[in-house]
């Protein structure tokens, strides 16, 4: 059985932010709560989305207080200013830790209590704010999904909170937004948008619907990483990788992730690793432990991919893994946990067998409690998590 509903409308296209003010008086909005990192306001995007919002004459407060990963101690601090604001509509501009970060926020002004209590799905007990979502990078898919990934500030678990209530309204697509970020954002946010395409297409709970959104994808985003990663400037390939990532996100709202997201979460928590290297590098060797289950789909997968030389006899499994390490690679990324900066930290004095073996360790346990692993095509246990960590250990 397929129960899915489309939750956000796209408005998609150059300029297209310049019809936020519209769209927020469309949702009856007078008071607009507006989320985004320092490096938004930094760029001055911030400012033109404000603009915006003034121009249609509503009032609007900026909520900056927020960074990479947002927290629960985050979402709290935008919760006393959305108390005092007392706003109507929120705006999430920025990555995904601002989209996120407004998702937290509309959770607890809207319905009370405090994160922890929204893990999972479906547990939002109140009507929540209407929500426009303005990604400035293209990774995320959070604009088109109802889920927000918010750390525990003291345990920094990640906490999936996810309600169909906390779907954006709007999502405002603007290629031009995404091309004043830096190239290690640009790389990070692309690969995840590439793993999200990915791992979709292979879940347990895969479905019609989300095939076709994981697809196309798939092909827009393959296209173009690596023409954003050698000409920044390219608006066409902004433009598919923009719309790649918001449909990999529709595409895990109908099928959700796999075993490469509960192997990523870990390596944040314990060396400090973004989640774009994180689960990309993690990716190559996921598919190498699915290929018994999933062939055939990592097959149509490869069919997709521009350039792939009909002479090439590896089977699907193999091509896909070393395109990834490729993207990697060209991206300037580390390809093995050894390259890590935060393994090379933390090891630097001390690298035995027993300390390493330890980390390695602890970080299976963790991953083997991740709520995206369930969804992976193989069955993994903590043991199999571990092998893949050792696997990924070096090149």
């Amino acid at each position: 059985m397929i129960d899915y509903q489309l939750r956000t409308r796209l408005v998609a296209g150059e300029q297209a932010i310049k019809e936020l003010g519209a769209l927020a008086k469309q949702l009856n909005a007078k008071r607009v709560l507006i989320v985004s990192d320092p490096g938004v306001v930094a760029a001055g995007i911030f400012k033109i989305g404000a603009e915006q919002i003034s121009d249609a004459g509503l009032e609007w407060f900026g909520f900056h207080e927020l960074a990479e990963n947002p927290s629960t101690e985050h979402v709290q601090a935008g919760l006393h200013v959305a108390q005092e604001f007392c706003p109507d509509l929120l705006v999430g501009l920025g990555g995904g830790s601002s989209m996120d970060c407004a998702k937290g926020i509309n959770f607890l002004y809207s319905c009370g209590g405090k994160m922890s209590d929204y893990w999972g799905v479906g547990k939002a007990p109140s009507p929540m704010l209407p929500m426009i979502a303005i990604p400035t990078t293209a990774g995320t898919g959070s604009e088109t999904q109802s889920f927000a990934l918010i750390s525990d500030s003291h345990t920094h678990v990640k906490m999936a909170c996810g309600d169909p209530k906390a779907a954006p309204a709007v999502a405002i697509l603007d290629p031009l937004l995404t091309c004043s970020q830096p190239a290690r954002v640009t790389a990070l946010t692309g690969i995840d948008a590439l793993t999200h395409a990915l791992e979709s297409f292979v879940t347990t709970k895969r479905n019609a619907m989300s095939d076709c959104y994981a697809r196309e994808a798939w092909m827009l985003l393959a296209r173009g990483f690596p023409r954003v990663i050698e000409e920044p400037s390219d608006l066409q390939g902004r433009s598919q990788m923009q719309l790649g990532a918001s449909f990999a996100g529709m595409a895990i709202e109908a099928s959700m992730l796999g075993a490469a997201h509960a192997l990523a979460n870990p390596l944040t928590a314990y060396l400090d690793v973004p989640h774009g290297q994180a689960v990309g590098m993690m990716m190559p060797h996921v598919i190498r432990f699915n290929a018994s289950c999933v062939e055939s789909r990592y097959r149509e997968l490869v069919h997709l991919l521009p350039e792939v030389s009909p002479s090439d006899r590896r089977v699907a499994s193999e091509i896909l893994a070393d395109r990834f390490t490729r993207w990697l690679q060209i991206a300037s990324m580390a390809t093995c946990i050894e390259q890590l900066d935060g393994w090379k930290a933390r090891f630097e004095k001390d690298s035995s067998a027993c300390g390493t073996e330890d980390l390695l360790e602890a970080m299976a346990q963790m991953a083997a409690k991740q709520w995206t692993g369930a969804f992976n095509p193989r069955p993994a246990q903590a043991d199999d998590f571990l092998a893949i960590y050792r696997a990924a250990r070096t090149v």
